[in-house]
């Protein structure tokens, strides 16, 4: 079967241009609107998971049926760098980031470490995805782990991975393992117009 992993719906410091980790924004019309489309793209999941902080518990909910919460699957934790704005972050500190795994912002959580909560938490999930279908409602640096997972590679494939809004990545999950299906797909949100003033 399968594990359908989504990113949340979008908040206002998605919108801003935010790094957004472990900041608790709930999730503003757009995201509302996105969330209910991640939910009727994905038919009958037996087990909803969500990250605990509050854009994915709000988006998983948006499935009607009751969610599961794993704290393993929070986005990563940025330390300093929580809330502000991506072109603040200084070219140095990026560079140093994309060529070291084990780099931590201050205050922060390192991508390996990151990696090791996400893949033990898919690896409890894989064994009820064997034949259910389970809905994860994740963030972006977790679903990058995802993808490590699957294809069994380093954490740093994070850097060559883009994660949409409110994306769908699928995970085929089979007494062989697991096998990326689909990655950042999107055309469930088609309809939605982000530049529309009730979208937030």
């Amino acid at each position: 079967m399968t594990l359908y992993i989504c990113r949340h719906g979008r908040t206002g410091a998605n919108a801003s241009g935010l790094l957004l980790g472990r900041a608790d924004p709930d999730l503003d019309a757009t995201g509302q609107a996105q969330a209910k489309a991640i939910a009727a793209a994905v038919v009958d999941p037996a087990i909803v998971v969500s990250s605990p902080l509050a854009r994915c518990r709000q988006t998983a909910e948006a499935f009607d049926r009751p969610v599961e919460v794993d704290d393993r699957l929070i986005e990563l934790d940025y330390g300093e760098f929580d809330l502000k704005p991506l072109r603040d972050i200084p070219a140095e500190v990026w560079a140093r980031w994309r060529s070291d795994s084990d780099f931590r912002p201050p205050g922060g959580e390192t991508l390996n470490e990151l990696g090791e909560r996400v893949m033990a938490s898919l690896d409890e999930l894989a064994e009820s995805a064997v034949d259910r279908d389970v809905v994860v409602v994740s963030h972006v640096s977790p679903i990058k782990a995802s993808v490590a997972w699957a294809l069994d590679c380093p954490m740093a494939v994070s850097w060559r991975c883009f994660v949409a809004q409110a994306s769908i990545t699928e995970i085929a999950v089979s007494a062989n393992g697991p096998s990326l299906r689909l990655f950042n797909g999107v055309s469930h949100l088609e309809t939605i117009d982000l530049d529309r003033p009730d979208n937030g």
